[in-house]
């Protein structure tokens, strides 16, 4: 028995190790695209557009992509959405290759990539339940995590000191390579893995996602805190998408990448934290001093051009995201029934994550068109706001940062006086939180 429990874990760390050296690559291009198109324009609306084509399908996709894991074999899906993932690098590649390449085959590219990593990332997460035994639960989610984190953690400082020494083609190669290392991960395990599933054909895909809607909006505590992780997350968007174009206003695509990894080094310890010290209240009062945090560092991201207090900062904000991310699931996942969480966890993906989806659309545009105009040196703001913060290239993006660290900080005092968010405390029971939940997956 021991030896077929030794033996089942191996060969979920055989898919692991594959989609964690996927999951690298898929960093690698997502640092270098958005640089090459910042540097290519010099303009942060470029920059925005990728993320943007980049998370868009896969956000909308979602769902779906749930459905399907649940239907249909995963291992199966898997390989199919590492395959299209490759196939849309493969066509930028090959364009990249005849020196006529357009930033708007860019977000062909990507889009297309992310439409099947939204066919790829259910059955990849669901697909450890199927290879593991109950209690390896907690273990095998800890490594899911540990991967997923591998892109902001290693990613970013490798893709910059590559940047400086090699092409975006040869990146590009590198995660083409890690897809195929991915799938081969899969095929290599495929006869022996054992999925066991009811089998739901005949069931109206529609229907199941009308039910998690309903459960949604008739638990308005639930709604409550989606509407509140959706707003959150529209600030966020704006750091996600302009971070880079502010650092490289005036540092190089090397310090982006330590700042982004050093950064992350903040998530992973506070997440570490969550694993070892479980809480079991007061997750309400946590999650309002989690986005008091977020706000506060958000909005210390723009105060100085020094990097090391960048650096600071943005090790500060990401450490206190999975205090948010954590409490959210939490009070979350004790307020609806087990049998109905797949798919309300689908709709809440989507309904958290639109905050994202708008901030996508709307970054490029204010930062080149509304607020670095107003911190040029001959700006309107020059002469008072300039005088604290600094004017020039990037400035404009550093003053939305300042705002929009100040309105999180404004939802979190809202949040702290809203009773139904309190309440939804009263029925939670001990359970294993998740420090990775709703503000970014």
């Amino acid at each position: 028995m021991e030896q077929t429990v030794q033996t089942s874990f191996g060969k979920f760390l055989i898919v692991w190790f594959g989609q964690l050296i996927s999951l690298i690559g898929i960093g690698l291009t997502a640092f270098s695209l958005g640089v090459y198109a910042f540097e290519k324009t010099n303009t942060a609306t470029s920059a925005a557009l990728i993320t943007l084509f980049t998370f868009l399908p896969s956000i909308l996709l979602r769902p779906i992509g749930g459905i399907l894991a649940d239907r249909f074999d995963r291992r199966t899906m898997m390989i199919i959405g590492d395959l299209g993932s490759a196939a849309g690098l493969i066509f930028i590649l090959g364009i990249m290759l005849t020196d006529d390449i357009q930033l708007w085959h860019i977000y062909v590219g990507v889009a297309f990539s992310s439409v099947f990593s939204a066919l790829q990332s259910p059955a990849y997460k669901a697909s450890a339940t199927d290879l593991l035994d109950k209690d390896q639960f907690s273990k095998g989610s800890g490594l899911v995590q540990l991967a997923e984190s591998s892109k902001f953690l290693f990613s970013p400082i490798i893709a910059g000191i590559l940047l400086s020494i090699t092409t975006i083609e040869v990146i590009l190669i590198i995660n083409i390579a890690t897809f195929l290392i991915a799938i081969l991960a899969v095929l290599v395990i495929r006869k022996s893995m054992k999925v066991e599933r009811e089998n739901k054909e005949d069931t109206n895909w529609m229907t199941d996602i009308q039910e998690g809607w309903k459960e949604v909006v008739t638990n308005k505590g639930v709604l409550l805190l989606v509407i509140i992780i959706s707003l959150v997350t529209f600030y966020l968007g704006f750091l996600e998408t302009l971070i880079g174009p502010m650092l490289l206003s005036f540092t190089d695509a090397k310090t982006l990448g330590t700042f982004q990894s050093v950064s992350a080094i903040g998530m992973l310890i506070s997440s570490l934290c969550i694993g070892i010290f479980t809480m079991t209240k007061k997750y309400a009062s946590v999650l309002v001093m989690g986005l008091i945090m977020c706000g506060l560092s958000f909005s210390l991201l723009g105060i100085s051009t020094n990097i090391y207090f960048i650096i600071l900062a943005g090790f500060l904000f990401l450490s206190s995201l999975p205090f948010v991310n954590m409490s959210a699931d939490v009070l979350v996942r004790n307020n609806i029934a087990n049998e109905k969480q797949g798919r309300v966890w689908g709709i809440i993906g989507i309904l958290s994550q639109l905050g994202f989806i708008i901030a996508y659309s709307l970054a490029g545009f204010l930062a080149d068109h509304v607020f670095n105009p107003l911190m040029l040196e001959d700006g309107s703001l020059a002469s008072s706001v300039g005088q604290i913060i600094g004017t020039g290239p990037g400035r404009g993006i550093a003053l939305l940062f300042i705002i929009a660290g100040l309105f999180v900080i404004l939802i979190a005092i809202i949040t702290s006086r809203l009773n139904m968010i309190r309440l939804l405390e009263q029925r939670i029971n001990i359970t294993q939180p998740d420090s990775t939940g709703l503000v970014h997956d």
